[in-house]
């Protein structure tokens, strides 16, 4: 479907998600994250897309919260902006319908790409957290912008991503500075995984989004799930049953036969979902 404020391209089993409110540096507005709800409802069915890249249309990847836009009547407190008696419950509302992004990010069976360029602050530096690899753009710049505006640096999962992507240290000064990071000092600290010229950054994604989905439905989902999980494993036998269940299931759907078979021909295996 058209959406208000996101683009939709199809390229094959790669799905291209486009935040479209450029003149805003695709600030999150309320449209906004109705619409990212909408489209990440959609993907829990659909067969077809395997990989998602997430970008950000014009200057940036995605400037954070639209401080000025006016939230909902029901979300928000009185008309200067403060909470009034009573609207903690709405504001909580608000709150979580923007974190459920995250939450439903994670949960989908299809890995995420953030292709980055300009900045990805706050909201934006989440949505790029959230997702599974980020790759950078020379120009992009990251920061936790809540707490420079008298939040928390914790929000939309970013004391949860961040820690598990750069170590304590560094995600500590982050978030309690709102300090930003360049493309160089981010893929020295393991916030992205390749760094490539602006111009370049598409081509880039875009192959590694189509190295993945060439890969079996089922395996590419249960890695993404393997590896999730298996950050809070217990032990390593915890870990290694899961890897065990899941690589059977791989078996038995018949994935294997298809990558065996194309091994012995001398060629690309054939993955789709009925394989």
């Amino acid at each position: 479907m058209a959406y208000e404020t996101l683009e939709i391209r199809q390229d094959g089993a790669v799905a291209w998600l486009i935040l479209n409110r450029p003149h805003v540096l695709n600030a999150l507005s309320y449209q906004l994250v109705e619409d990212l709800h909408h489209y990440f409802d959609s993907l829990r069915a659909d067969k077809q897309t395997r990989v998602v890249i997430i970008k950000g249309a014009g200057r940036a990847f995605c400037a954070g919260l639209d401080l000025k836009e006016n939230r909902p009547r029901e979300a928000s407190g009185d008309e200067r902006g403060n909470g009034a008696r009573g609207s903690a419950t709405a504001t909580l509302g608000f709150q979580r319908r923007i974190s459920d992004l995250v939450i439903k990010m994670h949960r989908l069976p299809q890995p995420f790409i953030a292709a980055v360029h300009g900045p990805a602050s706050g909201g934006g530096f989440s949505l790029a957290l959230a997702c599974e690899v980020r790759i950078a753009g020379e120009s992009a710049r990251f920061n936790a912008a809540f707490v420079r505006v008298g939040l928390s640096g914790c929000d939309m999962g970013a004391s949860y991503f961040l820690p598990r992507a750069v170590g304590t240290s560094v995600a500590f000064e982050l978030l309690t500075t709102g300090r930003f990071v360049d493309s160089r000092r981010a893929l020295a600290v393991g916030l992205v995984s390749e760094v490539v010229p602006d111009a370049d950054l598409d081509n880039t994604a875009g192959r590694l989004a189509r190295e993945m989905a060439e890969l079996s439905p089922l395996g590419l989902t249960m890695t993404k799930e393997g590896v999730w999980a298996n950050l809070h494993a217990g032990s390593l036998e915890a870990a290694i049953q899961l890897e065990d269940r899941t690589q059977t299931l791989c078996v038995e759907a018949g994935y294997l036969a298809e990558g065996a078979r194309a091994f012995n021909e001398k060629r690309k295996p054939r993955f789709d979902s009925g394989t």
